[in-house]
C-alpha cells in the first residue's frame, strides 16, 4: 500500500464543485486519509485567467503511478477536462505529487512532481497535511521547501470547506 499526495485545482466554473467532485471520484478509488484547507492561488504560467482554488490530499492506493494517473485522468474527463495544451484554465486538475518514499519515471509519469519544489501552491496545502514528509529525491521535508521557495505567486487559504464524510 502507498501513501500518495495528490494536487487538485480548478479556475473555471463552480471552482468549489469541482473540487468536491473530484474528492469523491478519488474517494472511490483509494483511501482518502487527509484533506488540506482550500487556497485561492494566483495563475502561474497561464495569462489571463481567473485564480484558482486549489488542496491537496494524503490518500493510500494499492495503485503504482501509471495505473494512478490513467485513473485520475479519467476522472478528470468524468468532470469535463478537455487536454488540449498543459498550460490552460481548467474545470479540474489532478497531479500525482509524490509517493512517499519513491521516485519513479516512465514515459507517462514522473513522482515526485517534477516542479513540486518551485510551486508554492502546491507545498502550502502539501505542508499544511504533510509537513514532515521528505522529497525523496531531494531529500528535505516539505517544511524545508516551503520555507526555500522562492514562488511569489499569491497563496490564501479560505474559508471553503468540503464534506469530511469522505475520510476513512
Amino acid at each position: 500500500m502507498y501513501q500518495v499526495y495528490l494536487g487538485i485545482g480548478s479556475n473555471l466554473g463552480d471552482r468549489l464543485e469541482f473540487l468536491s467532485h473530484a474528492v469523491e471520484e478519488i474517494a472511490a478509488i483509494s483511501t482518502i486519509e487527509s484533506i488540506s484547507s482550500i487556497y485561492e492561488t494566483e495563475p502561474v504560467g497561464i495569462e489571463n485567467c481567473d485564480s484558482f482554488l486549489n488542496m491537496v490530499l494524503s490518500i493510500r492506493t494499492q495503485d503504482d503511478p501509471p495505473l494512478l494517473l490513467a485513473r485520475l485522468k479519467k476522472i478528470e474527463r468524468k468532470l469535463g477536462r478537455r487536454q488540449r495544451s498543459h498550460m490552460e484554465t481548467r474545470t479540474i486538475d489532478i497531479d500525482i505529487l509524490m509517493y512517499r518514499g519513491l521516485a519513479y519515471q516512465d514515459n507517462t509519469v514522473r513522482v515526485p512532481h517534477v516542479e513540486l519544489e518551485t510551486r508554492r501552491f502546491v507545498l502550502e496545502p502539501l505542508c499544511e497535511i504533510a509537513p514532515t514528509a521528505v522529497h525523496p529525491m531531494l531529500e528535505k521535508t516539505i517544511a524545508s521547501l516551503l520555507r526555500n521557495c522562492r514562488d511569489q505567486h499569491k497563496v490564501i487559504r479560505t474559508e471553503y470547506q468540503l464534506n469530511q464524510s469522505v475520510l476513512h
